[in-house]
């Protein structure tokens, strides 16, 4: 049951707070910031209000929460802290002598109260109004990137999935023996660091020992087969039997991974985080931006530019931008400006108005194929005389022998490739451009000092809610600044 009187809790002791924490302690200061009578508002609805046991105040996990990633500390962590650090018994308002929550608490307000909620956007925009209201959020651009934060579990490989099943199976048939005076030879397991090829070898075995016994038509005995039949084969999905099924693999480089999530952030110029999405980590980062500036505009803020990496200038966006009436800061790809082929000799005979290949011959007819349906820009393709190929001095490397034609296609620019491509040259772009760097900077604090380069539990749902309290958190930090709040006992 959650009560609706807030409770007033007095104590003799309460004069320790004045001489123990300084004034311009970043927790005395966050506290006199922000009214979180919001997150009762928000989460009334998930409690009874007239039957059962009272229960904890949902402003007071949620302050346990926002110590947990502030100060990065376990759930054991942070609620053993503030059994002894007065600044955290201050923050969360509670007498000196009073006790402390279990550390079970906390998992249970995550999966029974924050479940559902649209938790990063309700925080996000918190944040956002109070430094609008605050006067400290001015600037009408935002900076656009991602980060990616690690899965707390490693992606589960084909060799554990085949021992899960193998066990199973073996687990099951001794099941169906208890009871019966028969007994059956089963192939012994490999060693512990047997190699992908024993593993499957020993479970093809197996399947075929239980397939040739008279107990391989039961029910049970019957799935595990078929699940462990359906894994050598391929058909089951490695994700699907990982701890943490939301995790993918992306790449940070050609040559670099990661197996967990990405953040997409949106940040305004004074460094104040205005929008985020969180997804897994191969989604691509271009397609976020019309939902990031649509989130931006929403929590409150003017979006007249944004800035963003060469990720972001994709033909979608750039509609986007002018549809929406804002200036795109990003970079066309380089295969856009310059194409993909390298100096081939092939040259646009202007007199002629038409190609001309390295031995001189014109191109004998062209076509223009639009490709509307492939969401590719329009092409022109050149034909060349295939006769002239069959003898032409420089037909290696360029005809194909027994080709029933030569061509050769140039893409053409759509307008908005061609306005952007212009817009960059520009030198109010380089300059805008050049403050990008500051997102870079944001994302390093939210992981090296808020613990964000490792998820604390599994589940996409986890994550979002790992985000929306470190960014809260991070704002919280950020506009204590702006306002030239010194909180020297913040923690690095």
């Amino acid at each position: 049951m959650l009560s609706s009187q807030l409770k007033l809790s007095l104590s003799y002791y309460s004069d320790l707070y004045d001489m123990i924490v300084p004034k311009d302690h970043i927790l005395r200061k966050i506290r006199e910031l922000v009214d979180f009578s919001f997150i009762y508002d928000e989460l009334k609805n998930k409690y009874c209000l007239d039957n059962g046991r009272n229960a904890k105040k949902p402003i007071l996990l949620f302050k346990y929460l926002l110590l947990k990633y502030l100060y990065n500390l376990s759930d054991n962590g942070v609620v053993e802290r503030s059994r002894y650090d007065m600044s955290f018994k201050y923050f969360l308002e509670l007498t000196p002598e009073e006790e402390v929550i279990h550390p079970s608490l906390l998992t249970k307000f995550r999966k029974q109260r924050l479940k559902d909620e649209n938790i990063l956007d309700l925080l996000i925009n918190k944040s956002v109004e109070l430094a609008i209201n605050q006067g400290v959020l001015k600037s009408n651009t935002i900076i656009v990137d991602s980060t990616h934060t690690e899965a707390r579990y490693h992606k589960t490989t084909q060799r554990e999935m085949l021992k899960k099943a193998s066990t199973s199976l073996k687990a099951a048939l001794k099941a169906a023996l208890k009871d019966s005076d028969k007994d059956i030879y089963l192939p012994d397991e490999p060693e512990k660091r047997a190699s992908l090829d024993e593993y499957n070898e020993y479970c093809h075995e197996l399947l075929n020992t239980v397939q040739e016994s008279p107990y391989s038509e039961l029910p049970t005995i019957k799935e595990e087969s078929s699940m462990l039949s359906e894994i050598l084969d391929n058909q089951i999905d490695c994700y699907d039997q990982s701890i943490d099924p939301d995790a993918r693999i992306g790449h940070k480089t050609v040559n670099s991974s990661f197996y967990g999530y990405k953040t997409h952030l949106a940040m305004t110029d004074e460094r104040i985080i205005t929008a985020a999405t969180i997804t897994s980590g191969e989604a691509f980062d271009g397609q976020e931006l019309p939902v990031l500036v649509q989130k931006s505009k929403a929590a409150g803020a003017t979006v007249n530019e944004v800035i963003a990496d060469t990720a972001y200038s994709t033909l979608e966006n750039l509609k986007d931008a002018q549809s929406n009436d804002y200036k795109l800061i990003s970079k066309l790809n380089p295969s856009i400006i310059k194409g993909t082929r390298s100096e081939d000799g092939f040259i646009f005979n202007k007199d002629a108005d038409t190609m001309q290949c390295p031995a001189g011959h014109l191109a004998i007819k062209y076509r223009i194929d639009k490709r509307s349906n492939q969401k590719k820009n329009t092409r022109i393709k050149y034909f060349f005389d295939i006769n002239k190929c069959h003898v032409c001095p420089y037909r290696n490397g360029c005809y194909k022998e027994n080709a029933k034609n030569k061509t050769y296609s140039i893409t053409i620019k759509s307008d908005y490739h061609k306005n952007q491509e212009a817009f960059q040259k520009t030198q109010y772009f380089k300059e805008r451009f050049k403050t990008r760097y500051m997102i870079e900077a944001k994302n390093s604090e939210l992981k090296n000092i808020h613990g964000y380069s490792r998820c604390d539990a599994a589940g996409l749902s986890n994550m979002q809610l790992q985000g929306a309290v470190s960014i809260f958190a991070v704002n919280l930090k950020r506009i204590l600044k702006l306002k030239g709040e010194v909180c020297p006992n913040e923690e690095k």
